[in-house]
């Protein structure tokens, strides 16, 4: 148990990098627009793809991408993309297509919702879920509540944080069907990618009900 926790430590600490995600984009979008922005996360998403190329396609060794695939990835990912691409693809569409809040919230859900559920769930799940494998509930709780916190912060303003609006219905509601998807999505899914899934379907739920409340002006 020991040693997966130091593992799946170690893929967590690796998956915390897609933060610079966001860190890229508002930077970029700050100096010159967000569609430049967008550009330049497809450039660095076409970097990944040819590095992607070189490990399953032609085997090729290249020593850092060869340590994260034998280290980091797990055994589902060896020969197929890694849950970095996916991620990375997920956060495009969610910035392309979503209110910047809405894509905000899935993109740190994706991240640390994903994280509590896995070191929390390994390392302290007494509880397994009997009609589910490999999940606990103490991961699974640990998630929607760390997503909670994740869209009431940014849905309140994390840098002007308004504690009045933080604890309104509108974004408490916002906060919450973003949280249950991921956390839904989080749990169900086992074969296909999460970080795929996670930023889309959340964000997805949370821009239906925003343009709604938007609608009837109640937010």
């Amino acid at each position: 148990m020991r040693w997966n926790f130091k593992r799946e430590l170690a893929r967590k600490f690796v998956h915390l990098l897609s933060i610079f995600i966001l860190f890229i984009y508002f930077l970029v979008s700050d100096i010159f627009s967000s569609k430049i922005a967008l550009i330049i996360l497809v450039l660095i998403l076409i970097i990944f793809l040819e590095f992607e190329y070189f490990r399953i396609e032609i085997g090729k060794k290249i020593p850092v991408i060869n340590w994260i695939s034998e280290y980091l990835r797990r055994r589902k990912e060896k020969n197929k993309l890694g849950g970095d691409v996916f991620f990375l693809i997920g956060s495009i569409l969610v910035l392309s297509i979503f209110d910047i809040r809405v894509a905000m919230a899935a993109i740190l859900m994706t991240t640390f919702g994903d994280l509590s559920a896995a070191l929390i769930g390994s390392r302290f799940g007494k509880h397994p879920v009997s009609f589910l494998k490999n999940r606990a509930w103490e991961g699974i709780l640990a998630e929607l509540f760390v997503d909670v916190l994740i869209g009431i912060f940014v849905f309140a303003g994390m840098f002007e944080f308004n504690f009045a609006y933080a604890i309104s219905w509108q974004v408490l509601a916002i906060s919450l069907i973003m949280s249950l998807t991921a956390t839904l999505v989080e749990t169900l899914i086992y074969k296909l990618d999460d970080n795929l899934f996670i930023p889309i379907f959340a964000g997805f739920n949370g821009q239906i009900l925003l343009m709604i409340l938007q609608i009837y002006n109640y937010i």
